[in-house]
């Protein structure tokens, strides 16, 4: 089965998240209504970390999976497995989530089979019923259960994209990258790097996004500077941490990591 994660909230903290619009409005809104609910942005923008936020902002526990080529909706609803001889039923975490009125969230929900899409649909609509055929239970979403999924617009490609008919049984939040000042504030916040030193990581992530589509397949994400800075704070040597946090993760061409070793000069004089 695949794997995933289940958050209890109320014994933890609030995740820290900065809003940068109306999204949290939105989703207390959804959640109140129980419409189902989609994300869309580039990776490490701040997508999972919101729904962590607003879960425990709601009190409700987080069921997360990361959707992958290779999951199937017995994987999301749960299968019988051999356990001590005998044979027993075993919930998927979204079968969970439905009878604890959670919410459910598939991260990268374009990687899934196209199986699951099918699954999801009566509890994207008015009926929000999820049915167990291998069990021949019909279970009815309660007031608390949420679904909520997201993906990446720019990994998307004719074999990989949600259909209208999924597309429509959302609402829908495009996520992008915070403004300087925002992600200065955010980093800093989750790193410990005092701000003035977090500024010319944001200055370097802009002018790295800026070759996203060109040299690079993608920028420099949020979750990304928050490691660089976290390195720093720590005591590492500004020109190790940014090699470790940015210039390995974002590419392994010997010419685009020598450019952005360059352009790490330039920024940092």
């Amino acid at each position: 089965m695949n794997a995933h994660k289940k958050n209890v909230t109320g014994t933890q903290p609030v995740p820290f998240y900065r809003p940068v619009g109306n999204e949290c409005t939105l989703f207390e809104t959804a959640h109140a209504n129980g419409l189902a609910l989609l994300l869309k942005g580039p990776t490490g923008c701040g997508k999972t970390r919101f729904v962590e936020h607003m879960a425990a902002r709601l009190g409700r526990p987080l069921y997360t999976v990361a959707c992958h080529d290779d999951l199937s909706a017995a994987d999301l609803i749960g299968r019988y497995l051999l356990r001590g001889g005998e044979t027993e039923w075993v919930d998927g975490p979204l079968t969970r989530a439905v009878r604890e009125g959670a919410i459910c969230y598939l991260d990268e929900i374009v990687e899934a089979r196209k199986d699951v899409t099918v699954v999801l649909h009566p509890l994207t609509d008015s009926r929000r019923t999820l049915m167990i055929d291998r069990t021949g239970e019909e279970l009815t979403a309660p007031p608390g259960f949420m679904l909520v999924a997201s993906y990446n617009p720019g990994y998307q490609n004719i074999l990989k994209r949600l259909k209208p008919s999924t597309r429509q049984r959302f609402l829908s939040i495009g996520f992008d990258f915070p403004d300087a000042v925002t992600e200065t504030a955010v980093v800093s916040c989750e790193s410990g790097l005092e701000e003035s030193r977090v500024a010319p990581l944001v200055r370097l992530a802009g002018h790295i996004r800026a070759l996203s589509g060109m040299d690079l397949e993608e920028g420099a994400s949020t979750r990304l500077l928050i490691y660089a800075a976290t390195l720093i704070a720590g005591g590492m040597p500004l020109e190790q941490a940014l090699e470790a946090a940015v210039i390995e993760p974002l590419t392994d061409e010997p010419d685009i990591q020598q450019a952005l070793r360059d352009l790490i000069a330039v920024v940092y004089g």
